[in-house]
């Protein structure tokens, strides 16, 4: 899946649903597809509201005829236009445009997460295989280089036999105040849990997917806790849990929007038996590692390294950090070779970074965590 940043082909065009510039992936998504000089977007819907939606598309140098009032408008206007839609709406809305557009052969991306229950994730692989669609979730953080550098060292056994992780994204959103004591107000939807939480299917969805990466295990069985501690009655803001994974590797995850001092503290560390690796998201230029003889490393992409000095991850040398916004370009980057695979007819698939089928286990670890709340036992994650 591998690209490089010389002689690019024409951009891919683009369409957003959802992303409006003061949304909170919008302009994310804008900036990051368009980096490399891979995607261009071409149209959108990008708010209910008529205001917002032509003032993002301004911003984003849409033609005012290709800002639809509706994305059931754009995919009948631009069917046969566009390669690829994203959609950027919030999450408990993503299920219907989804099947949309896959139904009239349009090329799907999907922001995390992809559904908030099994029962939809299964709907939408079904609609997928019977229209043979093409359909990617973007997980951001996976498009890190030194992320991407750790999955090698464990895949070539650097690390020796996988025994134990602890993976965590701490927040505070939901307790802290601003400099001028006002309480945060975030969307509306994120107030409003379903069956799984918002907080799980907002954090704990990164969390199931990195590790699922990382260590290519599944999870089999759990027991899990979460609790309200912030502003918001009724809105979980707390949990974790105990997990056992195939391999007969042991996790630890924690996740929580009340846990003041964190503005973003995803931290993953992974221990094996010849050496251990710990990456974290706010430096995410260093990769450490703890080796059995006692020796300690801290790595970066101009270190000892085998994919992280890639000329894709380098568009500038090391010494000169790259973002959150840099890793989201490298999803993009990765995504433009798999639609142009798959309208030339050949095969692709998303594995641990953007499956359908990554989405729905994932669905199935929330949906267990959530009934060992409930149980105060440990439950058996679905198959």
């Amino acid at each position: 899946m591998e690209n490089t940043l010389t002689a690019p082909p024409a951009p891919l065009r683009l369409a957003f649903i959802g992303g409006s510039r003061s949304s909170a992936v919008g302009y994310s998504h804008f900036v990051s597809s368009a980096m490399d000089g891979l995607w261009m977007l071409v149209a959108g819907c990008f708010s209910r509201h008529v205001e917002s939606n032509q003032e993002s598309g301004q911003v984003y140098g849409v033609h005012p005829e290709r800002i639809y009032d509706t994305w059931q408008a754009l995919l009948a206007s631009e069917q046969g236009n566009i390669d690829a839609v994203v959609i950027l709406t919030p999450t408990p809305s993503h299920v219907d445009s989804v099947l949309a557009c896959m139904r009239a052969g349009i090329a799907v991306i999907c922001e995390k997460s992809l559904a908030v229950s099994s029962e939809q994730a299964r709907q939408i692989i079904a609609v997928r295989d019977e229209h043979q669609a093409f359909l990617a979730v973007t997980y951001n953080y996976a498009g890190y280089p030194m992320l991407r550098e750790l999955e090698r060292k464990i895949r070539d056994g650097k690390l020796g036999k996988i025994l134990h992780f602890q993976a965590e994204m701490p927040q505070e959103g939901f307790v802290r105040v601003d400099a001028r004591g006002n309480k945060p107000t975030p969307q509306a939807w994120r107030l409003a849990d379903g069956a799984i939480p918002t907080l799980h299917l907002d954090l704990g969805v990164h969390l199931h997917q990195m590790v699922a990466y990382l260590t290519g295990e599944k999870p089999l069985e759990l027991v899990s806790d979460q609790n309200h501690y912030g502003w918001f009655a009724g809105v979980v803001d707390n949990a974790g849990c105990l997990c056992q994974y195939s391999g007969n590797i042991q996790g630890q995850f924690w996740f929580s929007k009340s846990a003041l001092g964190h503005r973003n503290g995803l931290r993953i560390r992974i221990y094996g038996d010849l050496a251990a690796a710990e990456w974290y998201q706010a430096q995410p230029e260093e990769l450490t590692l703890s080796h059995v003889d006692g020796r300690r490393e801290i790595i970066d992409r101009a270190g000892q390294v085998e994919v992280s000095n890639a000329l894709r991850y380098n568009r500038f040398k090391a010494g000169h950090p790259a973002g959150f916004i840099e890793a989201f370009a490298n999803l993009y980057g990765d995504i433009a070779v798999g639609v142009r695979q798959f309208q030339q007819g050949l095969p692709w698939q998303g594995g641990a970074v953007y499956s359908a089928e990554l989405a729905l286990e994932g669905m199935h670890f929330l949906e267990a965590m959530v009934a060992s709340s409930q149980s105060r036992r440990w439950e058996t994650i679905e198959a």
